[in-house]
């Protein structure tokens, strides 16, 4: 018994460093593990059961019943609100993605000065972004009332007569344009990032050789911040396809269909016609379009993006630049 004892604590020694080497291995993947399930359960799983469903009339009450391709030959064919929808989308998005990328960049420029204050415009500009869409709906539909409206106020006031936004088929689609850039203090804090992180020695050299405010912009400016409008302008574009809350609230997709947007077409047909399987194939062709337009948009990036220490595949590096890199 005297001898067994000093093997059975050897062997307990042996075997707590391995329990230890088990627990480091699997104790990685418990703390991935939340994230990995709500991935699955809540983005992956759905995704694929609306790519299920789509081939299918599938009501919310009722037989389920296989159709095939059925679904996508009605929406491309029959369905005219199916193009109509898509072609005010694709309108709103040629309007408001430039115009957020000018506005965000241009208030991140304004906000880069050094000046008394510029903490606090930051955080006013950025507020909005916070507000949930109902509550920036109900503001700018006080905004843009017709009757009482304060636009049409401060519009009078030098002898403008303004419209009525919301009601009027030719400034519906500018209201909500309008509104839409309120929201962007997101967009113009990564600006502001990406313009702390140019250095400022690049601004003293091209001072030095002569170069005014202007040229320093479309030469330095711009191309540093390439890599940061990449990133905005993909997120603008999936922006734009997705806007339903503030033509939801404020217009319900009127006057005469002026505001009605691919992601209402969408939402009602599946919630309001219970049209599940129709649904989601207008969403997976929405997703078909979003990513061909995120991958032109990448594969153009080769020509106007510029990352610092890359040198294009058109130009030729220095003869003391070769050599250091031999």
């Amino acid at each position: 018994m005297a001898k067994i004892a000093p093997q059975a604590a050897t062997y307990a020694a042996t075997l707590k460093p391995a329990r230890k080497r088990g627990w480091g291995r699997v104790s990685p993947y418990l703390f991935v593990f939340p994230w990995l399930f709500g991935f699955l359960a809540f983005t992956l799983g759905p995704l694929i059961f609306s790519l299920v469903i789509s081939f299918f009339d599938w009501p919310i009450v009722g037989q389920v019943k296989f159709v095939g391709f059925g679904n996508y030959v009605e929406m491309f064919t029959q369905d005219s609100l199916f193009w109509k929808s898509f072609g005010v989308t694709v309108k709103f998005a040629a309007l408001f993605v430039p115009l957020n990328i000018v506005v965000a960049l241009g208030l991140a420029m304004l906000l880069n000065q050094n000046v008394r204050g510029s903490a606090f415009f930051r955080t006013a500009f950025y507020l909005p972004s916070v507000i949930s869409g109902v509550a920036l709906a109900m503001i700018w539909a006080w905004v843009y009332s017709g009757e009482y409206g304060i636009l049409n106020f401060f519009l009078s006031l030098v002898g403008i007569d303004g419209p009525d936004w919301l009601n009027d088929t030719k400034w519906s689609l500018v209201a909500m344009v309008i509104a839409s850039l309120w929201g962007q203090g997101s967009m113009m804090l990564i600006f502001l990032a990406g313009l702390k992180g140019i250095p400022k020695d690049l601004y003293e050299s091209a001072s030095i050789d002569g170069a005014g405010r202007f040229r320093q912009f479309r030469s330095i400016t711009i191309p540093m911040l390439s890599p940061t409008v990449l990133f905005n302008l993909i997120t603008s574009i999936i922006a734009a396809f997705q806007q339903l809350t503030l033509a939801l609230v404020l217009t319900g997709g009127g006057p005469l269909k002026s505001t009605y947007f691919y992601a209402m077409y969408m939402y009602e047909n599946a919630f309001k016609y219970f049209k599940m399987g129709y649904s989601a194939a207008n969403a997976w062709f929405m997703f078909i379009i979003v990513l061909g337009l995120s991958f032109l948009v990448f594969k153009s990036s080769a020509a106007w993006v510029y990352y610092e220490g890359e040198i294009k595949s058109g130009s030729k590096p220095k003869s003391g630049a070769r050599r250091r890199s031999a």
